[in-house]
């Protein structure tokens, strides 16, 4: 399937394919960190549960990632040097129907004076579809909007979401609030979460500025995962700031979708033939 307009593939490798397919992908590798750095490259097990994607811990594989090679395996670049690495993706002719996720990582590791093994990854997710025929559907219903402030006074919008397609979501948009209070207007404001597996169910939950007035306000929040896109509007209302505002609330934190990982910071970017871009700087030292 052509994704040159699927700004999700942009960022990950997202398909669909036939069992007895065999799919190329390329990516490009940078080294931003001060020093020379030996960099490995492999794929590795994912899956998607409750909390959103997961990594698998060190090298553990899965039948998707068994179907992964990653050529050259490892590379030594110096200060700013990048290099291109091909993805093949060799999927079984008996293989079952259903999506696998995975994850293609590019590992720096080192030895500190302390003789403490320190290790860094950025990776670039794996969303592969199996079946026969065209792609299964992607869908997700959003509650009605509502309104609130957290202990802290500082107000809030959410909404409920439920993946009622058949592959895994990953949901990001932008909230506008308009007709408030003498006219005012907001927005847009960010708004993401966590991938969302087949049949489940989140709640996104958009922090807004603490000076917005009460309201009412009209709201309008739109949400799209990949091609798949969904909005909702309503009216929502905030209520009054709490009398005691608590130092302590920790309610207020914002569910991500993207990967920071062991001090790494992976930026990506989609073009025609899938060029995927990650940087290297130091990793952080081992907790």
């Amino acid at each position: 399937m052509n994704r040159r307009d699927d700004p999700r593939a942009h960022k990950y490798i997202v398909d669909h394919v036939k069992p007895g397919t065999t799919i190329k992908r390329r990516i490009v590798v940078e080294n931003s960190s001060e020093i020379q750095r030996r960099i490995a490259l492999y794929a590795a097990a994912a899956r998607v549960g409750a909390e959103g994607f997961e990594f698998v811990p060190d090298r553990t594989e899965n039948e998707l990632s068994s179907w992964i090679a990653v050529e050259p395996g490892e590379e030594a670049l110096a200060t700013a040097e990048e290099t291109e690495a091909l993805v093949t993706i060799t999927v079984p002719r008996d293989a079952e129907a259903g999506e696998r996720y995975a994850v293609i990582w590019a590992e720096v590791s080192g030895v500190d004076g302390r003789n403490v093994r320190n290790i860094g990854r950025a990776g670039i997710r794996v969303y592969l579809s199996v079946g026969p025929g065209g792609e299964p559907p992607s869908g997700f219903e959003v509650s009605p909007l509502s309104g609130g402030r957290d202990a802290g006074g500082a107000p809030f919008v959410t909404a409920e979401v439920r993946n009622t397609g058949q592959r895994a979501l990953d949901l990001a948009g932008e909230l506008w609030l308009s007709d408030g209070p003498g006219g005012l207007s907001a927005g847009p404001v960010k708004a993401e979460a966590e991938t969302l597996p087949l049949n489940g169910r989140t709640t996104i939950r958009v922090p807004l500025d603490r000076r917005l007035p009460d309201g009412p306000w009209a709201a309008k929040l739109a949400l799209a995962s990949g091609w798949t896109k969904r909005t909702a509007t309503g009216t929502v209302t905030f209520g009054p700031s709490p009398v005691a505002a608590s130092s302590t609330d920790r309610s207020e934190q914002v569910l991500i979708g993207g990967l920071v990982a062991s001090g790494l910071v992976l930026a990506l970017f989609g073009v025609f033939a899938y060029r995927r871009r990650v940087r290297f700087r130091e990793p952080m030292p081992a907790a």
